[in-house]
């Protein structure tokens, strides 16, 4: 398997988590100009990828803009209050201001999701651990967590595969979610999640603790090259099986491909037709290998910090406690919350910018293999 990216070099505006103003304007323009070349389209993939750089730094520019605007007219209103003695627009002024910090905030957030990929679409695996009927029903509150936080970003979030437990849950499942960047936000919920609880399966009501494991990895276009020998690999065809409803297409088409060298494995159900679901699964298996070389990148940069730190119990990187108290804490950055059912419908980015801005710091987020 060889991997190759075809980006060009000029330099990004989002480097190092710091937007580059200057940068970004001359970037900008550059983009537009190529962008009014009338055989642009006759070159689909470089199109695509064009329009989506110049979307993300149009995005960043105007919102930065409108933020100057807002916080210029805040400022005349509350000094123009305070000179008329008006106390009452003195305080409104003030909440306009601590509205703008917020959005400054946000926007500084976004200007860590400097990686290659990071703008890309993304495939979400979640897998219950060991625990039985308790783990399955953790995987299945896991996607419902992610999936409302995608709804919430404005994103869209497709089944792809769905494996029913044995009397709840799910064993496993895998969804595409798409929108602009959501990979930059969603790479680094992978790892174990921990979930300490009172079970409502056990009719003694004891206390108990389920692990899941999240993989996130990014949708691959064409400006990546990955070199697949299909001798490398195995396929299987079985029946589609879950349970039903919207997310699952109950035919014999679904299929499963294995690569032997890495022993990775993606599946796929949800199309109508076998090649559908075949051309699926390549695709996502060429994802799993890109962020395979990203993370080999990582780990030569993160050698020195991996040593040092304790893998502990199930190597969680988050841990979700419902009793005997409640309290949802990210073992790698410390932020935490007592708000768990926030947490659990969706409210998530506190811990993604976290562990974002501790990549930035580290220098893990060199994503150009």
């Amino acid at each position: 398997m060889k991997t190759k990216s075809k980006t060009s070099n000029v330099a990004s505006p989002f480097c190092g988590g710091i937007f580059d103003w200057d940068r970004a304007l001359l970037r900008f323009d550059e983009l537009n100009a190529k962008a009014e070349d009338p055989n642009l389209w006759n070159r689909p993939a470089e199109a695509q990828k064009l329009m989506r750089e110049r979307t993300q730094i149009e995005t960043a520019v105007t919102s930065t803009r409108k933020l100057e605007r807002e916080l210029d007219d805040a400022i005349t209103l509350a000094e123009l209050a305070d000179e008329e003695g008006d106390e009452g627009t003195v305080d409104e002024a003030r909440a306009l201001i601590a509205d703008l910090y917020k959005r400054a905030k946000q926007i500084e957030l976004e200007s860590l999701l400097s990686g290659e990929a990071d703008p890309n679409d993304c495939y979400l695996e979640i897998h219950a651990g060991q625990g039985g009927t308790e783990a399955q029903d953790w995987a299945e509150i896991m996607a419902r967590m992610y999936t409302r936080w995608a709804e919430r970003k404005g994103y869209k979030v497709q089944y792809l595969e769905e494996s029913a437990g044995e009397g709840a849950g799910l064993k496993s499942v895998t969804f595409l979610i798409s929108g602009l960047n959501a990979y930059g936000w969603l790479k680094t919920e992978s790892g174990v999640h921990r979930l300490v609880r009172i079970s409502p399966f056990d009719s003694n009501a004891r206390r108990h603790t389920s692990f899941s494991s999240v993989w996130v990895y990014p949708v691959v276009d064409d400006t990546i090259e990955i070199e697949i020998d299909e001798k490398d690999c195995r396929i299987d065809t079985y029946r589609s099986s879950g349970a039903g409803g919207q997310h699952v297409n109950k035919t014999d088409s679904a299929v499963r491909i294995t690569h032997n060298p890495t022993n990775i494995v993606v599946q796929c159900q949800n199309e109508r037709s076998q090649h559908q679901n075949r051309a699926k699964c390549w695709e996502m298996l060429r994802s799993r290998l890109y962020e395979l070389e990203l993370e080999k990148q990582e780990a030569k940069l993160a050698q020195q910090e991996a040593a040092k730190t304790e893998n502990g119990w199930g190597h969680q990187i988050r841990s979700y406690v419902l009793q005997p108290y409640q309290m949802v804490k990210d073992l790698r950055t410390e932020v935490e919350t007592s708000d768990t059912q926030g947490v659990l419908n969706g409210d998530l980015d506190m811990f993604m910018a976290a562990s974002l801005a501790a990549r930035i710091k580290t220098g893990g987020d060199v994503l150009n293999p």
